[in-house]
């Protein structure tokens, strides 16, 4: 394997002068510089990372810890991350961790000195639990908020957007609207719940906790809320779910029960993940610009690690939109969703 010091000896220059123009630090002569990019190709020399990192204090390397891998919400996410991260010349280190404090804090000690930066996605997550990280390691939450000032976080204008499709289902007509929820002591999940409620009061309906029910953000939980839901008396006329995965089961459950949506049972979602236009009938949902979110994310957390982690910390939200498909049984008119991030974000 040719090492650093073969490249400085066939360019017969030192090491350090080698070091510094493959790191892009320190000056080094134009003609010097040619020549050891030109030996360095030639002799296929590949830097090795660990000594670099040693060299530079940094790894070019971005932590990211996700409560789950699974979904086209969390590979939108990803995508948009991983573009971003590439576009700066950095890498990914993707986690997933479970919620709880002792397994973000095991996570992230894990990713001590391997990474530049930390991207936290755990809704359940108390700030708290990362106080143990050094002051000096950037971090960056998303889709949960922190208590105090010690750290950039980045959300999801969840509240808004429920209120707002809660309220398109109350202006069709439905008084009987039913919520399938998200995990417990999920940040976005009590959100949606309370634009949901908020909606409902703001018409004059009461809210009915016989119509919430948990669905856990999975389709198994959507299906089996909605065979819940459809087991009562008086069942509702509206379903909305709060994230497409579960409005993906709740569609399931009704074509199996032989409903039809939405002449008989209106169905929306949230986040309008990709396949959601797809689906028969095209789903109505509220618009979430989730590969931008990602990326977002990421630039927050290169803007720490650039200021080296003494910059006023940020707190930003993404804006939703509704998108209207047939689900709802209105004709579709489908707005376009944001064009560009800076379109889409708000100060909180």
């Amino acid at each position: 394997m040719v090492t650093i010091k073969d490249v400085a000896r066939e360019a017969n220059v030192s090491v350090a002068t080698v070091s510094r123009v493959l790191n892009g630090s320190g000056p080094v002569a134009e003609e010097t510089r040619r020549i050891i990019r030109e030996i360095a190709g030639r002799m296929r020399y590949v830097p090795h990372s660990g000594a670099r990192s040693l060299i530079t204090s940094k790894t070019q390397t971005l932590g990211v810890l996700l409560p789950d891998l699974y979904g086209e919400f969390f590979s939108e996410v990803i995508r948009g991350m991983d573009d971003t991260a590439q576009r700066h010349g950095f890498h990914l280190l993707i986690s997933r961790a479970y919620a709880d404090r002792h397994g973000i804090e095991t996570a992230v000690r894990a990713m001590r000195g391997r990474v530049d930066g930390v991207v936290v996605m755990s809704p359940d997550l108390d700030a708290e639990s990362l106080l143990n990280v050094p002051s000096t390691i950037p971090v960056v939450l998303l889709c949960s908020v922190s208590r105090g000032n010690e750290i950039d976080s980045l959300t999801i204008q969840n509240c808004r957007g429920a209120r707002e499709m809660t309220a398109h289902l109350i202006s069709l007509g439905h008084k009987h609207i039913a919520l399938i929820k998200g995990s417990p002591r999920n940040y976005d999940a009590a959100e949606r719940l309370r634009g949901y409620r908020m909606a409902l009061r703001e018409a004059g309906i009461k809210p009915d906790l016989s119509l919430e029910r948990e669905g856990d953000f999975t389709e198994a939980g959507g299906y089996a809320a909605t065979q819940a839901l459809l087991a009562m008396k008086e069942r509702p006329t509206a379903i909305f779910a709060a994230n497409d995965s579960m409005a993906i089961g709740a569609l399931s459950a009704l074509r199996e029960s032989g409903v039809e949506v939405p002449e008989d049972i209106a169905v929306a979602g949230f986040d309008d993940i990709p396949l959601a236009r797809y689906l028969d009938p095209p789903l109505s949902s509220v618009h979430v610009p989730i590969c931008e979110l990602g990326a977002r994310a990421v630039e927050l957390l290169l803007h720490g690690i650039t200021h080296k982690n003494s910059h006023p910390r940020r707190r930003e939200r993404v804006s939703t939109e509704l998108v209207i498909r047939r689900s709802t049984g209105e004709t579709p008119a489908e707005r376009s969703p944001p064009q560009t991030l800076n379109r889409a974000l708000v100060a909180v």
